[in-house]
């Protein structure tokens, strides 16, 4: 497929339900629709609802629409009066609920904002991540997040919000909390904090954007193994930047095989997916996907591996998108060991349009399948090795510090196997 002729770029796609890339809304008139005919629409909910259909229109990988008139749709949903954008909004969810597609959709302003900010894998604000104590009903911090302005206060789990710029936080719900500490980038914002064994005292912060983790890894001594062990929970933006300082990170350490933990991720962008996967081959196919015309295209391993060494990939019911196209093409190309239960099954991939209000519509444009030729969708991929120790995800879910330990069974099984490849491979 040549990406030229395309509406979107692969750097604009997503492949998570969920996960959003904001593209540029196009001038959106219709074969059919003259320019005074839409001129009418700009002051009223139908603007929206006349983007949002052409964009489906252009763009749905189902050229049928499952088999409905989307012409008699648009008659439909600019025939009616709205009294406000909410109605609208509940027209169209109720037409895009006809193609019978959970991943085509549409979101509000506000869900559209909160998405985009995930799959760009940045916030603005100071870093707080806060909780409510179940006993007193303060106001405090369970984890101030990496390298953001309250990490480097030195705000600490456990310090409790008196005041947020001088408000009293006596009766607050978290939500409230939030809601105050939230602000433009560059304003500031003065908390006043009590600590154990210390003075209440204030300060004051400035928000920024902060990038948020995607990526978490470390050195793990299994026995006469150093094994790099990389927990990716997102296929953010930052993703792969921050996968490729782990994987060095890990190397100048002198690991000798790795663990890739993809269990629990639901997915992100499909170009980080495929950045990664280069870092981890170097050669093969990655992922083929095929719009509704049929137009193909395949990508590529780049020669540009960071790592030949051994490699298990964890997985499990809800490793999705993303990571079922980063788990299949190791997987394919036989550069992992896939470890875990059936992955979720999400074979399709979306683009996301900003609307002219500030909402936005995702809209299915395309099939993806494995290096092998192989339709996951609604099945997933079977693991190499199948685990579906219902004790032991119990035991993860009650204890989430034994993940990625020897107590954990999935992690415990790949490091086996990795020891059992890095012999073989000193031999």
């Amino acid at each position: 497929m040549n990406c030229q002729t395309k509406s979107f770029r692969w750097s604009q796609v997503a492949v998570l339900a969920g996960a959003v890339v904001t593209t540029t809304a196009l001038s959106l008139l219709s074969p059919f629709e003259s320019r005074s005919a839409n001129a009418a629409l700009e002051s009223s909910p139908k603007t929206v609802l006349d983007e949002a259909w052409q964009i489906v229109y252009r763009d749905y990988v189902d050229g049928t629409f499952n088999q409905v008139d989307w012409q008699e749709v648009r008659q439909e949903l600019l025939s009616r009066d709205y009294s406000s954008p909410q109605q609208a909004y509940t027209a169209l969810r109720q037409a895009l609920s006809r193609l019978d597609d959970p991943y085509t959709r549409f979101l509000d302003p506000e869900q559209f904002l909160a998405l985009t900010n995930q799959t760009a894998g940045e916030l603005s604000g100071i870093g707080l991540q806060l909780t409510q104590d179940d006993g007193t009903r303060n106001i405090v911090v369970s984890e101030p997040i990496p390298n953001s302005p309250a990490t480097r206060a030195g705000l600490q789990a456990g310090d409790r919000l008196l005041e947020i710029d001088g408000r009293d936080t006596v009766g607050m719900s978290v939500e409230q909390a939030a809601s105050l500490i939230r602000g433009e980038v560059g304003t500031s914002i003065v908390l006043k904090i009590d600590r154990p064994s210390e003075d209440p005292f204030e300060v004051t912060l400035v928000r920024s954007r902060i990038e948020l983790p995607a990526v978490h890894h470390s050195v793990k001594q299994e026995g006469n193994t150093r094994v790099g062990y990389i927990e990716l929970k997102e296929f953010s933006a930052h993703a792969a930047e921050q996968m490729y300082r782990a994987i060095g990170d890990l190397n100048s350490q002198n690991v000798e095989a790795f663990v890739l933990d993809l269990r629990g991720n639901p997915g992100g962008l499909l170009n980080v997916s495929v950045e990664i996967a280069r870092m981890w081959m170097d050669r093969g196919a990655i992922v083929r996907t095929v719009d509704r015309r049929g137009h193909t295209e395949e990508l590529n391993a780049t020669g540009m591996s960071l790592s030949e060494k051994p490699l298990a990939v964890l997985v499990d019911g809800d490793s999705a998108s993303a990571s079922e196209i980063l788990a299949g093409a190791l997987q394919d190309n036989q550069r992992a060991t896939i470890i875990g239960t059936q992955t979720f099954g999400k074979a399709l991939v979306q683009a996301v349009n900003s609307l002219s209000d500030g909402s936005g519509l995702a809209v299915t444009i395309a099939h993806y399948y494995t290096p092998n030729g192989t339709d996951i969708n609604k099945t997933g991929i079977t693991p190499d090795i199948v685990l579906d120790d219902l004790n032991g995800k119990q035991r993860l879910s009650f204890n989430p510090e034994l993940r990625g330990t020897l107590s954990d069974p999935y992690y415990s099984r790949a490091v086996g196997i990795l020891q059992t490849q890095t012999r073989l491979a000193a031999n």
